[in-house]
């Protein structure tokens, strides 16, 4: 089966459709599948729901989404720094189910492994809480939250060989593997595709069968809070 694709324009052919559900992978501006989001802007699909950790920033991200109105409903944890996404929310324009980040890791994890759902003490007694099943183990309530299934995955990793074997880098591992799991299908973008065989199977982080699409491409590196000392005066 093939799974490497010439870019992501070609990768995303026949598998995107108005209103679908999309898990992204991203912490922050790291390990955001920047390729696959332009070309997903590019082709102009609408009424988008994205599950994933934050909305990005105003031009960078699912931003350049949120800019163009293609994004109707967002499923995230931190939804901070970005301008368009506070005045499309406060508006009324745009949908936001809140969930804690690290629910929103195990709704998504949850989904990947056929989990339909679970219990957790995080958010009981909050707003986290309204409308949710509620049941007492130990004494202790617990609030019902759902697996994630998304229509696509889409994710960024730092290598992958042409199975789908992915490495991720730092910060990048923390919502992308998640996020490729719960997805019908999952299109990866990466830095480097090394050949089979050369990968340690110790090393590897997420295994190809989540895998279906697979790009390279160049990346731009960018620092959320560029933070110098002072300079020293002399």
């Amino acid at each position: 089966m093939k799974k490497v694709y010439g870019s992501a324009a070609e990768a995303l052919d026949g598998v995107l459709s108005d209103g679908m559900l999309i898990a992204a992978g991203g912490f922050g501006l790291c390990g955001i599948p920047e390729l696959l989001l332009q070309a997903i802007k590019d082709a102009g699909t609408k009424n988008l729901t994205f599950a994933s950790n934050n909305a990005g920033v105003d031009d960078f991200g699912i931003g350049i989404l949120l800019q163009t109105k293609q994004v109707k409903k967002m499923i995230s944890s931190y939804v901070g720094e970005n301008k368009e996404f506070m005045r499309q929310y406060l508006g009324g324009e745009l949908e936001l189910e809140f969930n804690p980040q690290g629910t929103l890791a195990e709704r998504m994890r949850a989904g990947g492994s056929g989990i339909p759902g679970f219990y957790t003490k995080t958010g009981v007694g909050t707003q986290i809480a309204e409308g949710k099943e509620v049941k007492v183990f130990d004494g202790e309530e617990y609030i019902l939250e759902r697996g994630i299934v998304a229509d696509l995955s889409i994710v960024k990793a730092w290598k992958a060989d042409d199975t789908g074997n992915l490495v991720f880098r730092k910060t990048a591992r923390n919502f992308n593997p998640p996020a490729a799991m719960c997805g019908k299908v999952c299109i990866v973008e990466v830095e480097e595709i090394v050949p089979r065989g050369s990968l340690d199977p110790d090393s590897i982080h997420l295994p190809g069968i989540y895998v279906h699409r697979i790009i390279q491409g160049e990346h731009e590196k960018r620092i959320e809070q560029r933070t110098t000392r002072p300079q020293e005066e002399k």
